[in-house]
């Protein structure tokens, strides 16, 4: 038995090392068995064995191998530089980087999650309040009311125009007793009005005696135009029809006369040329006769004509005093001439206000002096003594007009020779030396000859 004792114990330190090599393998994987026995035989021939005293096939023994520590390795070669030192990761992404063997052996730790700082964050959109929108939503109100008020404010004109109509120009009214045609056109069913514009409109009357026609124009307030509205409110602007009515030539005298407001009537003598050149305002009312009211100025060329064209009948149903408190309101001005400056000369131009549409019936008495004064105006003549004093002032008008116009033909002749004597130069100027001295020549012999004293050449028979 004390032989057996060495081969004994040989036998228990391979089972020893079996049984370790078994016990390690399944928590080192990916290391051969072969591997692991050979470095086991060597590392049992350098230290002494020391026995187990627990069981061989226990799955718990573990075999603790003391290994001389290993020589720290030498210091690595300076890396060269590479070209992607010299960029910066936040600008070139998506470029692989090479990673060195110290890298690839120790694998870098999972990075914990930082919160992103407020620089590297991407800016969150924030939500655009009412406010940030007050010009769009300014911009398009004012459309929309601007589109309103152009419907509404057409129609009001049209309204208005149409009512007019209504009121005089319709069957058994005012125009249609006194003109035998109403309209543009001819027949019956011409229209009425001419519309020109959103606020103008035009009336045409004509078959009547002393006059070859009548046109009514209505020059209402730009209601359509949602400024213009807003700046009458401030400024306030009337709604005007006037009455242009031709009178033939034959059928009127001379006559030059104005009647309005005061503050009117100055200006129109201002202003107004043939009231400029004719008449004066009247200071005092004629003797004897009631005469209009005190807003009221006439400016005429003779007292005597004032006196027969503002009647006892015009004073009573408008100008009057009375009369003109509760008819005169929309009362603006009358103009007669025999010299109106415009394309026809022997007018009565007739200015009123219109109400509004509900008090069209207001403005019937003005309406009606329109064909009472065609017949009053076509009717009149002057006196003798009036008709001397207003030939002599024509005449005198007639002169001054014939020298303005004399002026005016002297002052273009003597534009044109200067134009012509300045193109003259011009071409001097272009000339030539040759050419100059060829012209001076012919002036030097031109001069000589007219010098030269003249000889009568008489034939001896």
């Amino acid at each position: 038995m004390a032989r057996a004792s060495p081969l004994l114990l040989l036998l228990l330190l391979l089972l020893a090392v079996v049984a370790g090599a078994i016990a390690a393998s399944p928590h080192f994987e990916g290391f051969d068995s072969d591997d692991l026995l050979d470095d086991d035989l060597s590392d049992s021939d350098s230290e002494p064995f020391i026995p187990v005293s627990s069981p061989i096939s226990s799955p718990s023994v573990s075999v603790s191998s003391s290994d001389p520590p290993e020589s720290p390795d030498p210091l690595p070669p300076p890396a060269s530089p590479l070209a992607t030192d010299f960029w910066d990761e936040d600008e070139f992404e998506g470029i692989p980087i090479p990673r060195t063997e110290q890298q690839q052996r120790d694998p870098e730790p999972d990075p914990v999650p930082t919160p992103p700082s407020d620089e590297t964050a991407a800016p969150k959109p924030t939500p655009r309040n009412l406010r940030s929108y007050t010009m769009e939503i300014v911009c398009i109100s004012f459309l929309i009311a601007f589109a309103i008020n152009y419907f509404t404010g057409k129609r009001e004109n049209e309204l208005i125009a149409l009512t007019w109509a209504s009121h005089f120009a319709t069957e058994d009214s005012i125009f249609e007793k006194n003109f035998s045609l109403l309209g543009a056109g001819e027949g019956k069913d011409a229209p009425l009005l001419l519309k020109e514009g959103q606020s103008i409109f035009k009336f045409w009357a004509s078959g009547r005696r002393y006059c070859k026609g009548l046109l009514a124009t209505m020059d209402l307030r730009s209601r359509h135009d949602l400024i213009s509205r807003i700046w009458e409110l401030v400024f306030v602007k009337k709604d005007v029809i006037t009455f242009e009515v031709m009178m033939n030539d034959e059928a009127m005298d001379n006559v030059v006369m104005a009647v309005a407001r005061r503050k009117t009537a100055k200006a129109m003598h201002k202003e107004v040329r043939d009231l400029q050149r004719f008449a004066t305002v009247m200071g005092s009312s004629p003797a004897g006769r009631k005469w209009v009211a005190e807003e009221l100025a006439v400016v005429t060329e003779s007292k005597e004509v004032a006196a027969d064209l503002i009647t006892d009948v015009v004073l009573d149903q408008v100008l009057g005093e009375k009369a003109f408190e509760k008819f005169g309101k929309g009362f603006i001005s009358l103009h007669f001439s025999d010299h109106y400056s415009g394309s026809h000369k022997k007018m009565l131009v007739l200015k009123f206000a219109l109400p509004d549409a509900k008090n069209m019936a207001d403005m019937t008495r003005l309406v009606a002096l329109v064909p009472y004064y065609i017949d009053v105006v076509g009717r009149y003549k002057l006196s003798s003594q009036a008709r001397t004093k207003t030939d002599a002032a024509r005449a005198k008008v007639a002169q001054e007009i014939y020298r303005e116009l004399q002026n005016v033909r002297q002052e273009a002749l003597q534009k044109k020779k200067a134009e012509k004597k300045k193109q003259l130069e011009e071409a001097e100027t272009k000339l030539s030396a040759e050419s100059v001295r060829k012209k001076e020549e012919k002036d030097r012999a031109r001069q000589l000859k007219k010098s030269m004293p003249r000889v009568k050449m008489m034939r001896s028979h």
